[in-house]
């Protein structure tokens, strides 16, 4: 895939997961509320990680549908610093964060349209601090941090099947969001939600 055909369908793609990360937490409410257990509870939590790995396998597969496309800048620059993408370049990178970014925009413009009424206390307005803007910007790069290791660490010294990686790294970032919410708001880094590239079989 040329360069920039892989950054407009990674702009495609990273539209979509931004359009739909928010109706991960409107899903595992509706289960939540099915099964009869609280949204924050352990049981509550134990859902909201399988609906996101059922979320990050799902755009994992599309990515690998299109080429290995990818709808995380920090998956992205991730992978292509440690060597794991062979087919990337230093050109393609710097064509893929923009439109990447572009992307999201459209996609978080999208979802505040269309989210019915009742579900919009997911938005909470837009990501938003709790903290000072630095103590904020240090948290994030923290979490960032660690969700890139973990994504390393699965995909290195982590299970070959699929199924299991990806719940592994649902398991890493929702804990890692969770763990940060003292400084950060709820939505502040879905967008960091992470899944490993599934190698495209025709390559």
């Amino acid at each position: 895939m040329g360069a920039i055909k892989g950054a407009m369908v990674d702009g495609i793609l990273t539209c979509m997961w931004v359009f739909s990360v928010p109706l991960l937490g409107v899903f595992s409410s509706i289960v939540a509320a099915y099964v009869g257990v609280e949204a924050m509870s352990i049981a509550g939590l134990f859902i909201t990680i399988n609906v996101a790995a059922l979320f990050m396998l799902t755009f994992s597969l599309i990515g690998a549908a299109f080429g290995g496309a990818s709808f995380n800048p920090a998956t992205t620059i991730t992978l292509y610093t440690a060597g794991l993408k062979p087919d990337a370049s230093l050109m393609s990178m710097a064509l893929r964060f923009p439109v990447q970014a572009a992307g999201g925009v459209v996609g978080a413009m999208a979802i505040t349209e269309v989210m019915p009424k009742q579900h919009r206390y997911v938005l909470r307005g837009g990501p938003s601090l709790k903290v000072d803007l630095h103590t904020g910007a240090i948290a994030e790069g923290v979490l960032t941090f660690f969700i890139c290791l973990a994504l390393h660490f699965v995909l290195l010294k982590g299970p070959r099947n699929i199924v299991l990686k990806v719940w592994l790294l649902a398991v890493a970032t929702v804990g890692l969001i969770m763990a940060g919410g003292a400084a950060l708001a709820a939505l502040i880094s879905k967008f960091l939600l992470q899944a490993p590239p599934i190698k495209d079989k025709k390559a």
